[in-house]
């Protein structure tokens, strides 16, 4: 089964949205694991716009599955990293003020930069993934900056869901296929729902984890956050 880690975002930014302290994120995150998360996300951006310093120090001792924080690996991420230890640290791209992640890594581009930051996460006992496109050349940059995991951008894929879904899905099953041969652990995630999750799912073999979150707070407005997170466990046997 592919483990399913719940970015809890949305949920700071409702609770931000009025200025108190509900919905309580931390209660949050230990009832997704209560109903079966086997991953907490959470991308603590430099405004705090949603996830705040606080909240990243609040959940670090509560969370008991694995503790993923994604985020532009600039000075204020990496003390985070160092300080709370999480069982992962996912590496974005993202400058200062963009919406959501909508890209992966240029890693030729980067690569000086993030070998150098991917080893100190070694070094740290944190393991590394890096947020990449379904591409082989990204695949094969990835293992050479010595990431232990990739994290699959899956936009494009789910915007081409409906259209062609075997064509949307064919340059993450030739990805996930070579990123296997060379010993990378695959994670995937963005704009992954209950309509396409088990597809992709079914298609792209090797995968270790998903992490979902907009699609999974709009889920449980209807469903409830437990029915929500039994559902997203469903497409993922």
């Amino acid at each position: 089964m592919v483990n399913l880690s719940v970015n809890i975002n949305k949920i700071a930014t409702l609770r931000n949205a009025r200025g108190g302290a509900l919905p309580n994120l931390v209660q949050f995150a230990k009832d997704c694991e209560g109903f079966g998360a086997q991953g907490i996300t959470i991308h603590p951006r430099p405004d705090e716009r949603h996830i705040t310093t606080k909240d990243v120090y609040d959940l670090a001792p509560v969370v008991t599955t694995e503790y993923n924080i994604e985020g532009y690996p600039d000075k204020r991420y990496m003390r985070l990293i160092k300080e709370l230890r999480p069982a992962q640290a996912t590496l974005v791209p993202d400058p200062p003020g963009v919406l959501t992640s909508d890209n992966g890594w240029d890693i030729e581009k980067h690569k000086v930069f993030l070998s150098d930051v991917i080893s100190e996460l070694k070094d740290l006992g944190v393991r590394s993934s890096i947020f990449v496109n379904p591409d082989l050349k990204s695949i094969s940059l990835a293992k050479e900056v010595r990431t232990d995991a990739i994290e699959l951008y899956t936009g494009p894929f789910a915007d081409e869901f409906n259209t062609n879904k075997a064509l949307a899905v064919k340059p993450y099953i030739d990805a996930a296929d070579l990123a296997n041969k060379l010993g990378l652990r695959i994670n995937a995630g963005h704009d992954l729902n209950l309509k396409n999750l088990g597809f992709f799912k079914t298609s792209v073999k090797y995968l270790s984890e998903v992490s979902i979150g907009h699609a999974i707070v709009t889920d449980a407005l209807y469903l409830g956050i437990e029915k929500t997170i039994s559902a997203y466990k469903n497409c993922l046997i």
